[in-house]
């Protein structure tokens, strides 16, 4: 019972602060040099945080949670844009942590461009053409850019969050 208490309070506090996080991404303003809508995708330090300590299914929960949040703060589009995007990223990050000896910077590169193809894909949908595949490059240089900044952050975080996770575990036993 504890254990999953435990569990349960983790993915409680890794999915507030992925909400909190992508609150401050749509009010800070992105650097100029960034594309349009590009975010630097903090928010997902605490999805591959999730993938990390809790595994694929709160990971894929906490994506869910996002993209709703994201459907409610900025609309339908930007809704399904958080979910395929974020869902592909997810699925990346968990396996590549899984099956890989890979390091945080390349999960996270790796995630932010599964992340990008993922928004590609609906924008394809939703414009009706694939005209929008141009818009690739710029989204593979953001995406190896905002990926590496996540990547580092966490792998900076991972020493402090394991830490609070062990106080909460503890805390419950």
């Amino acid at each position: 019972m504890r254990k999953s208490t435990y569990k349960i309070a983790l993915f409680g506090m890794i999915s507030a602060a992925a909400l909190v996080l992508s609150f401050l991404e749509s009010v800070i303003p992105m650097a100029s040099f960034m594309p349009p809508g590009a975010k630097a995708g903090f928010s997902n330090v605490a999805t591959m945080f999730a993938a990390v300590s809790l595994g694929f299914p709160a990971a894929a929960c906490v994506t869910l949670i996002k993209a709703l949040f994201a459907g409610v703060t900025r609309g339908f589009t930007a809704m399904c844009m958080s979910f395929c995007g974020g869902m592909l990223s997810t699925v990346a990050m968990y396996l590549m942590f899984r099956f890989s000896k890979a390091g945080y910077m390349l999960i996270g590169i790796v995630s932010a461009l599964f992340h990008n193809l993922g928004q590609l894909l609906v924008a394809c949908v939703l414009v009706g053409n694939s005209a929008v595949i141009g818009y690739a490059p710029v989204l593979l240089v953001s995406g190896i850019v905002t990926g590496a900044v996540t990547g580092t952050v966490l792998r900076a975080a991972i020493p402090r969050l394991d830490k609070i996770t062990k106080d909460i575990k503890q805390g419950g036993e």
